[in-house]
């Protein structure tokens, strides 16, 4: 479930050269399953572009004026004092973790993925709030751009935390 869960964030972060071909080794690790599957399925779909194309894919998908803002905390609170805790409460998490959120916020779904791959006992708020967050952003995806790759990976993110929940 790592291996998945760095795979679903590394796609989720801005395309650089050579991302495609380190995603596929991550991919051939990952275990088997539905998420697998889509994230093969968004490989597919983005291999078939060039970088440029990626890029700008990318970019008006999750980025700048995004169809889809990435933000976990975002999506549930909008612009909220709450957001504010939970961010802070994400920071702490992360520093305990090791886990460095670039220059994104700490709860940009990459950085959330990638903090959930490593943390033994991840936050609680985070599990709780993760489901519906993603939901939200699918949904929102699909509304705007009902054929945008990046549904597989929120699809699959989706898929690959449920388990989370459960625990």
């Amino acid at each position: 479930m790592d291996k998945l869960l760095e795979a679903l964030a590394l796609a989720l972060d801005y395309p650089l050269p050579g991302r495609l071909e380190t995603l596929w080794r991550l991919w051939i690790e990952c275990p088997r399953g539905g998420p697998k599957q889509k994230l093969e399925r968004f490989l597919r779909q983005v291999e078939d572009l060039s970088l440029a194309e990626w890029e700008e894919l990318y970019t008006r998908t999750l980025d700048l004026t995004p169809t889809t803002a990435p933000y976990v905390g975002f999506a549930v609170y909008g612009e909220s004092y709450q957001r504010g805790e939970f961010l802070a409460a994400l920071t702490r998490a992360f520093r305990e973790e090791g886990v460095d959120p670039g220059s994104e916020l700490p709860d940009h779904l990459a950085n959330v993925l990638r903090y959930l791959a490593r943390a033994q006992n991840p936050l609680p708020e985070l599990v709780e709030i993760l489901p519906q967050a993603l939901s939200a952003m699918h949904k929102t995806l699909k509304t705007l751009d009902a054929k945008s790759p990046y549904l597989l990976l929120l699809e699959a993110a989706s898929e690959a935390v449920a388990g989370l929940v459960r625990r």
